[in-house]
């Protein structure tokens, strides 16, 4: 089962890698350089739903290629996936025009970066147990309260925060969707959160009266549950099989390594290998089969078990088919800050915590029990 393409979208796939081969990025990459050279593209915002924000338009198919070819070109990590993806898709769904108007050409240049302030402590991955409090004063509100896993918070120019707007409310009652400013001294501050890979992708996001503008919130007072739960449903498809192309090369290396240090002559490690491989083409038929799919609740759940795991397994590999050396740095560690790691140690390390980011497993398995089975609600305390 492949996605089909036709004689279109092979053109537009020639036009994908001809940009991307004529715009190589040396190392290091400035990643606010490269969303705008993007930009300059036209390739941020291909799946929006509206065009005229500087963005070339793309069908479902189109999307597929340019992600793929993307992924392929070893392109750099995305700096503005939030905005593009997240963002963007739930301003066009449930923003007014002036909102649409005022944000989405600013990320279709690459211009200005999002972080997503939603998960707080305390609450895990408890969406509705929030704490953060809106309070409205004139045509601003004042957010106070402390948001944690914010991916890129440290680069973002703007955070859409989902807080607690009506005092006394509980659970996802009272909740709006505001479009906060990063540059608020004394008002926001970040505190990046060091990981065990050294590096420092995700923050602590800390608002003391930090000012947002109520013609700013999204979807109206108080319906800031049901524009969060619209922007989850965003996090799937497109994306999603251009991960898999990712996987696909990490697992390469993996392979690589075995038969280069002959731990592939391992009969174990060789059926570890191959269930990695067939896992994967079993992922990538999976996604092409809800892709642009809508009504399937426990689609994105079921996507995010089975890449979770799956990712998990692969870095125990790379450090299992690398032997004792997998335990040596390519540096002094203790003379590096932050220490240095090669490939397969930052996936072993980094790959810890799939199964918790972005919806943790049990979250995950309690949504398909709960809205596709059926099955009775766990109690909330």
């Amino acid at each position: 089962m492949e996605f089909g393409f036709d004689a279109e979208d092979e053109v537009f796939r020639r036009t994908a890698r001809d940009w991307l081969t004529a715009h190589p990025v040396g190392e290091p990459v400035v990643r606010q350089d490269w969303e705008r050279e993007l930009g300059r593209g036209g390739w941020i915002g291909l799946g929006w739903a509206e065009e005229g924000y500087g963005n070339r338009r793309a069908s479902l198919t189109q999307q597929v290629v340019w992600a793929e070819e993307y992924a392929r070109a070893k392109a750099p990590a995305r700096s503005g996936h939030i905005g593009e993806k997240l963002l963007a898709p739930t301003l066009i769904a449930h923003g007014t025009p002036d909102q649409k108007a005022r944000f989405l050409p600013p990320v279709a240049r690459g211009e200005e970066l999002w972080c997503q302030g939603y998960s707080e402590p305390g609450a895990g991955s408890d969406l509705a147990g929030i704490r953060t409090a809106a309070v409205r004063d004139g045509d601003t509100y004042r957010v106070s309260g402390q948001k944690i896993w914010t991916s890129l918070a440290h680069e973002a120019d703007w955070c859409f925060v989902l807080a607690r707007t009506e005092p006394g409310s509980t659970r996802h009652h009272g909740l709006s969707f505001l479009l906060v400013p990063m540059d608020q001294p004394g008002r926001v501050e970040v505190r990046p959160i060091r990981q065990l890979t050294g590096t420092s992708e995700f923050n602590e996001v800390f608002f003391d009266g930090a000012v947002a503008r109520a013609e700013h919130v999204v979807g109206g007072a108080g319906r800031g549950w049901q524009v969060a739960m619209s922007l989850l449903g965003f996090e799937r498809g497109v994306s999603t099989l251009a991960q898999q192309i990712g996987f696909a090369q990490e697992l390469g290396r993996v392979i690589e390594t075995a038969v280069a240090t002959g731990a592939a002559a391992d009969p174990v490690v060789r059926d570890h290998l191959v269930r990695q491989w067939a896992e994967l083409r079993t992922m990538r038929w999976n996604a092409l089969r809800t892709l642009g799919g809508s009504g399937d609740a426990g689609a994105p759940s079921v996507a995010k078990l089975l890449w979770g795991r799956w990712h998990q397994r692969l870095g125990e590999l790379a450090v299992r088919v690398r032997g004792a050396e997998a335990a040596t740095g390519p540096a002094d560690w203790a003379a590096v800050a932050p220490y240095e790691l090669d490939p397969s140690q930052h996936l072993f390390l980094f790959s810890r915590a799939d199964t918790i980011y972005g919806g943790s497993d049990e979250i995950q398995r309690t949504i398909i029990a709960e809205r596709v089975l059926g099955l009775p609600r766990e109690p909330k305390g």
